[in-house]
Formats: structure tokens, C-alpha cells, sequence
């Protein structure tokens, strides 16, 4: 089965409150921050993530939703799940940008590490660790 749009949010979510959330921590104070204090390099890189979740919810996902049904087996392949970071990314520093005050280098290194990062865990230990996962929808809650 091919992922539904509930199962994609669902996926989004929960690599993005997992992997992402502790990669975050990990590589935030790592980041370079100018002046800024690392509580508040920490509330900038948290909130990227959050705003990488709302904004992919609200307008990614329905946007790839739509043209997978375009596609014959209504799915993409795996490698196009990574090269869609590229359209995110811009999103998010473009709002991020209106927000707060960041650093291109910071911002890129986060989110593309953590891009990286999660595609990794959607092609291969997702689908070890909820073996079920493909023939649900992509849904991890619910049946």
C-alpha cells in the first residue's frame, strides 16, 4: 500500500519528534551562533523544526500527496523523499528568516544533517521496526 496522507503526517511527525528533536540537541551547540546564547540557538534550531513540521503538514504533504496519484503505483521513489528536502528547506528558511535572526551556515548544516537523517530511518529501520508500516498506509497509530 502507498503512503496516505494521515500516514504521512503521522511518519513526519514522529521522525521529526524523535530523530529530529535529539539530533537537534546534539548538534546545536555545535552550530556557530555569533552572539547569541545557546539558549537561544537552541530556541531557534527547535523552532525551525517545528515550523519544518507545520509547514510540511500544511503544505508539503498534500502537494506530494497529489502528484504521487499521478504516478501508476501512486508512490515516489526513495530517493526523491531526499531531493524533496531541498523544496523544505527553502520553506522553512524563508519563514524562519521573518522570525528570527539566523546564520545560513547553521541553518544548513541542521537541516540538511537532519534531513539526511531521517530519510535514512524512512528506508531502512522504520520498515524493521514496524513491520507493518508499508501495508498500513504509512500510518504508525491507528489500523
Amino acid at each position: 500500500m502507498t503512503p496516505t496522507l494521515m500516514g504521512r503526517w503521522q511518519t513526519r511527525l514522529a521522525l521529526l519528534a524523535t530523530i529530529g528533536v535529539a539530533w537537534t540537541l546534539l548538534l546545536t551547540p555545535l552550530l556557530p551562533r555569533g552572539d547569541a546564547s545557546l539558549n537561544d540557538t537552541y530556541q531557534l534550531t527547535l523552532l525551525a523544526l517545528a515550523i519544518t513540521a507545520l509547514v510540511g503538514m500544511a503544505i508539503w504533504d498534500p502537494i506530494y500527496h497529489g502528484l504521487q496519484q499521478f504516478r501508476w503505483e501512486k508512490d515516489w521513489p526513495s530517493m526523491f523523499a531526499l531531493l524533496v528536502g531541498a523544496n523544505e528547506g527553502v520553506t522553512t528558511w524563508l519563514v524562519l528568516r521573518r522570525i528570527g535572526v539566523v546564520t545560513p551556515w547553521s541553518f544548513v548544516a541542521l537541516f540538511a544533517s537532519t534531513w539526511f537523517l531521517i530519510w535514512l530511518a524512512l528506508i531502512g529501520p522504520i520498515r524493521l521496526v514496524l513491520l507493518r508500516y508499508r501495508f498500513r498506509g504509512g500510518r504508525i497509530l491507528g489500523s
